[in-house]
């Protein structure tokens, strides 16, 4: 499947949609609003405001789609759903058009207001929603067709998981789940899924067959009750970005567990790895960016201060590049400015202490006031990090720290950030068990994580940093 065509189909109709329902407004203003304004009939010209509106609107408009998260699960939409969220952001956009442009309009009646708000909301909500209709029922037909399939593999090979894939074999109208296989969470001869399916081996072999098989969905086909079992599976699946599926029993039915919103297709129980909701993410990914960029504008003198002084301080390059963990395990190169001399790992990895003959006087500075932090901004930009977030550990020292709290890869699940609840109210840790430590607030944090939090986070450190405490 080409997500990102599909992806890119949404936005290019949602364009047009504003294109045309701006267009559509400024003539009904033009021509009926202004001739009741003015007494007399306006020729319809287009101005040079129209034509900067032509721009700022559509822009606009695809900013609150992508914040309130209507690009993602681009193939999973539900034409209801979308109803009602395309009503939704229409009125909430409609609103803010409406008091950044066209409050200041002059009319002979408030009651023309109501016109005006009511005949953009109207435009622009219609023909939105009627493109979006068109792809998403042309994207569905071809789901229940067979023609769009999302490769799923299922865990457990048991009488349930039996019945849940010849019910999927034999619906005329199919969800879109292409089974390439199923794996195994016993030991046995034969299984009875494996007339239907082929044998992939066992579960801990999980992310291995995800990889092989480019596997998009993924069922688990155990009973909840086996709590052990399924509590293993989930630890496999953290650091995913993979549709996870249960099949929910008649426990999970009687205590409101067991939600889905599909008629036609198995009664599957979507399991989520969302941390916050969509639209938050967006909104923090957003922020983040904008930021960024600021901060490098801002302290762009700050930096090369620092890096002459860097030069004239000691031997060695101005960077300092070291490999470190992100979101979902995936390894990346972190930027930082030089605090220590060079070559100052010959040894093999070593934490630094408060008292390192290591960190030049400069880098003693820079740590103080984490000045040394100003070029990971970049990979705030590339999207290998967020501005909060759990600072990133090297495998090194995550392969030590897991042998005691295993549980740190939980902390995959979101990007690694430049400062962190660990790293305000723990500060640096100098040796493994310190990290063990300081790894309880990162895990308070993920289960507190919102943008309330990130925005109290950064406040403190911003604080912290201005002092000079070098947290």
């Amino acid at each position: 499947m080409h997500k990102n065509l599909q992806v890119a189909r949404y936005l290019v109709f949602d364009i047009i949609a504003a294109l045309i329902s701006w267009t559509l407004f400024y003539s009904y203003r033009k021509l009926y609003i202004e001739p009741i304004k003015f007494g007399y009939d306006i020729p319809l010209e287009f101005t040079r405001q129209f034509y900067l509106a032509l721009i700022f609107i559509p822009a606009f408009w695809i900013t609150l789609y992508y914040i309130t998260g209507q690009y993602s699960y681009i193939y999973r939409k539900s034409r209801l759903l979308e109803l009602g969220k395309t009503a939704i952001t229409s009125i909430a956009g409609v609103t803010i058009i409406f008091f950044l442009l066209l409050l200041n309009d002059w009319v002979p009646d408030y009651r023309k207001y109501y016109n005006l708000y009511f005949a953009l909301l109207i435009l622009h909500f219609s023909f939105t929603y009627l493109f979006r209709l068109i792809i998403t029922t042309r994207t569905i037909h071809r789901i229940h067709r067979r023609i769009i399939g999302f490769n799923t593999i299922v865990i457990g090979a048991n009488e349930k998981a039996v019945r849940l894939v010849e019910d999927m074999m034999t619906q005329k109208r199919t969800a879109g789940n292409k089974i390439i296989g199923f794996l195994t969470v016993d030991e046995l001869e034969t299984y009875p899924l494996g007339k239907y399916a082929p044998n992939l081996g066992s579960y801990k072999n999980l992310q291995k067959v995800i990889n092989d098989y480019e596997v998009e969905e993924i069922i688990i086909a155990i009973e909840s009750s086996e709590h052990k079992l399924l509590s293993e599976i989930l630890i496999l699946l953290e650091n995913r970005t993979h549709t996870v599926w249960g099949i929910p029993d008649l426990f999970d039915i009687l205590s409101n567990q067991a939600k889905t919103n599909t008629i036609f297709g198995s009664t599957l129980l979507k399991i989520s790895n969302g941390l916050m909701p969509v639209w938050q993410e967006n909104v923090k990914r957003l922020l983040d960016v904008i930021v960024s960029i600021l901060a490098l504008i801002i302290f762009f003198p700050v930096f090369i201060g620092l890096a002459i002084a860097i030069r004239m301080n000691s031997k060695g390059p101005v960077f300092y590049n070291q490999e470190r963990v992100g979101k979902f395990g995936k390894p990346f190169t972190i930027y930082k400015l030089r605090t220590m001399i060079s070559d100052a790992e010959t040894n093999g990895p070593l934490l630094s202490s408060t008292d390192d003959n290591r960190i030049t006087s400069i880098g003693q500075f820079m740590r103080r006031t984490h000045l040394d932090e100003i070029p990971q901004f970049l990979n705030v930009i590339k999207g290998e990090m967020s501005l909060v977030g759990p600072r990133p550990e090297r495998k090194y020292y995550i392969d030590q720290i897991s042998v005691k709290a295993p549980y740190i890869t939980h902390l995959q699940k979101v990007r690694p950030g430049i400062t962190s609840w660990g790293q305000v109210k723990y500060g640096y840790a100098s040796n493994v068990d310190e990290m063990v430590e300081r790894l309880q607030y990162d895990m308070v944090y993920l289960k507190n994580i919102s943008l309330y939090v990130d925005f109290k986070i950064l406040i403190y450190t911003i604080m912290e940093c201005v002092k000079g405490k070098g947290i």
